[in-house]
C-alpha cells in the first residue's frame, strides 16, 4: 500500500473520531481454549500475522498488536493455569481464557494528542469446566496470576481486572 493509499484509507475515520470521538473507543477480545490433556491453548487462525485493526484502516482478517497482547496474556494466563491444575490434581477439564482491552483509536491515529495510545485498560477472565468449585479454581487463578509471565510483565504499568467463573462439567 502506497502512501496516498493509507490516507485515503485513514482519512474518512479519522474525520469520523473528530466528529464523533466516541466512535474511537475500541475493546479488542480474545477467548482461547484450553486443552489440559497438553497443558495448552489453542491460538486464533489469524495469530500468525498481524496488521492494522478495522478501527485503524484494516480488516478482520489479520490480528491487530492489541489482539496478539491479548493473545499472548491469555495463552501464558491459560497455559500457566493448566500447569497448576494438574501439579495439584485440581479436576479442570476445559473452558476458556477470555482477554479484552479497551483503546482509544484516537490515540493511535494521531487524531487527539490529548489521547493516550495504547490499550488502557485489560479485562481477564478464566471460564473453567471440571469438577472443581469456585474457592478451588480462585486460588487456581491466584497462582496462574502470580507466575503468568506476560500478567507479571504487563501488571507493572497496565490496571487489569481479573474474573472468575466456573461450570459444571
Amino acid at each position: 500500500m502506497k502512501a496516498e493509499e493509507l490516507r485515503a484509507l485513514q482519512g474518512p475515520i479519522k474525520q469520523a473520531y473528530r466528529s464523533a470521538p466516541e466512535s474511537a473507543q475500541v475493546t479488542s477480545r480474545v477467548a482461547l481454549q484450553l486443552d489440559p490433556d497438553r497443558i495448552a491453548v489453542r491460538l486464533s487462525d489469524r495469530a500468525s500475522a498481524a496488521g492494522l485493526h478495522p478501527s485503524t484502516g484494516g480488516t478482520e482478517e489479520l490480528a491487530c498488536s492489541a489482539d496478539l497482547l491479548l493473545e499472548s496474556l491469555a495463552a501464558c494466563a491459560g497455559v500457566t493455569l493448566l500447569a497448576v491444575a494438574t501439579a495439584t490434581s485440581v479436576p479442570i477439564t476445559g473452558g476458556q481464557i477470555i482477554a479484552e482491552g479497551q483503546w482509544d483509536a484516537r490515540g493511535t491515529l494521531g487524531v487527539d494528542k490529548t489521547v493516550p495510545v495504547g490499550i488502557q485498560k485489560i479485562r481477564l477472565s478464566f471460564e473453567l469446566t471440571g469438577g472443581a468449585d469456585l474457592a478451588a479454581c480462585e486460588r487456581l487463578v491466584g497462582t496462574a496470576e502470580r507466575y503468568c509471565v506476560i500478567l507479571a510483565t504487563l501488571r507493572g504499568t497496565v490496571p487489569i481486572e481479573v474474573n472468575v467463573s466456573v461450570s459444571a462439567v
